[in-house]
């Protein structure tokens, strides 16, 4: 399929739009109690984004020719996961932010002991999706599988632990390295379990191919975080839907602090040519995820 700028564009409204549906049939009603909770979780999830995650994990999905109801599930699972991750880094015992996606964050809609309850019913709803849905893949053990990819990459060792040696990094000066470990557990991770959990979804992809795209993954989640990086200096915060300058405001560390702002450009071009080479035992049928690559470093907000 040959991937350009108005289909890519048509096939994210249609995965956004899939998701969503997905998300509005898993989340509590607003009506049932608690009430509160379950607004607040609502406020977040259903939250004007991008769905980077969920686009992600049906545009592997696609490449690999798996009926996309079949990832519905994991989809939701990791856009939920996203979201509980966002009001929790959110609160003002860690990053404090006010803004998140051109509104107010949870814990100010809302109040700070529901933000946190939001959160930790969230992550608790992506694991009964992923167990529960009978959409998904029949197969047990993909299945348990696709929980320990989440459960792994969302804690300590993966987003959560990111998000530990973030805060520690507050005003202490990081090398490239230690940056990179960073962002490849906080950002990385998640963007990695999407193209996991796809690529469980079906008994037909070789040790190779699931090898090659765990790689590309890898880079593109790096990636993505450089380009946040960027965008933190150059963007502004209308078109961010969060704070601008927020990052060099608590004076973390970012890829343009620790290396500057030309050499930031020229690493996400490098990780995205990168990821093209791990994508190449791919014919056209992976020219979704090459496109999304491209995406990942060429985007505004």
């Amino acid at each position: 399929m040959k991937i350009d700028a108005p289909l890519f564009e048509s096939l994210v409204d249609d995965y956004q739009q899939r998701v969503d549906a997905a998300l509005e049939r898993w989340l509590p009603p607003p009506d049932v109690n608690p009430i509160c909770l379950h607004q607040a979780m609502r406020y977040a999830v259903l939250a004007p984004g991008k769905r980077v995650r969920p686009i992600l994990v049906y545009a592997t999905a696609s490449a690999l020719g798996i009926d996309l109801k079949r990832v519905d599930g994991a989809a939701s699972a990791v856009e939920i996961i996203h979201a509980y991750s966002l009001i929790h880094d959110d609160l003002p015992a860690m990053d404090d932010d006010d803004l998140r996606r051109g509104r107010p964050t949870c814990h100010r809609k809302f109040d700070e002991a529901t933000a946190i309850l939001a959160g930790d019913a969230l992550q608790a709803l992506a694991f009964y999706i992923i167990s529960h849905d009978p959409q998904m893949t029949p197969d047990a053990e993909a299945r348990l599988q696709m929980v320990e990819k989440l459960s792994l990459f969302s804690g300590s060792r993966g987003m959560a632990g990111g998000q530990a040696i973030d805060l520690a990094a507050v005003g202490k000066t990081l090398n490239i390295a230690e940056l990179e470990t960073m962002h490849i557990h906080k950002t990385g991770a998640l963007i990695r379990t999407c193209v996991q959990l796809a690529a469980l979804s079906t008994n037909k992809l070789s040790q190779q191919r699931h090898q090659a795209l765990d790689s590309y993954a890898k880079l593109i989640g790096l990636s993505f975080q450089v380009q946040d990086d960027i965008l933190d200096v150059t963007s502004d915060t209308v078109t961010l839907g969060k704070t601008q300058g927020a990052d060099s405001a608590r004076n973390k560390p970012t890829f343009p602090s620790i290396i500057g702002l030309h050499a930031s450009r020229e690493k996400a071009q490098e990780l995205h040519q990168n990821a093209l080479q791990a994508l190449s035992i791919f014919g056209e049928e992976a020219d979704i995820l090459r496109y999304i690559s491209a995406w990942f470093v060429e985007r505004s907000n």
